[in-house]
């Protein structure tokens, strides 16, 4: 369950119209807090993204379903369903199944929150965009980085 200033960096963002992606980062960036402070681990940078997605579609962010396997899709929808919901409506996890879950992601290791390992799942998510593409991206940042 994301906490309280999750949720309200996340509606802000929507708030100030802001990208369902911006949104979600929120999330993102909470559970890397939560590996880096040793709450629990994760098998790799892709999986802490990952859980960072399925708790702000959860949340009721309107990200688009991912790319990849059916199994995938089928549980982002899952989750995007469970975001539509009435919060009143939403019914628990059974207590032994979150153990489980809890409990695999502790002994898993810390380090996919590294500095290190973060920047290298960036450049790799960005060498699979074009070249134009990951060039006005720099421009942005460059000119956003000045503004601020």
């Amino acid at each position: 369950m994301p906490n309280r200033e999750t949720l309200e960096r996340a509606q802000q963002d929507a708030r100030e119209g802001k990208s369902p992606s911006t949104q979600a980062g929120e999330f993102v960036r909470e559970e890397i807090h939560h590996i880096r402070e040793g709450k629990h681990g994760a098998r790799s940078p892709q999986q802490a993204i990952a859980i960072g997605l399925s708790e702000a579609r959860r949340a009721g962010v309107k990200l688009s379903p991912p790319k990849g396997p059916a199994a995938v899709r089928k549980k982002a929808a899952q989750d995007a369903a469970v975001g539509r919901k009435a919060k009143g409506s939403m019914h628990k996890v059974s207590a032994q199944r979150a153990r489980a879950a809890e409990g695999a992601l502790k002994r898993e290791s810390r380090s996919a929150a590294s500095h290190e390992a973060l920047s290298r799942q960036a450049k790799k998510s960005a060498l699979k965009r074009g070249k134009q593409s990951r060039r006005q991206a720099a421009i942005k940042a460059a000119r956003t980085r000045k503004a601020a």
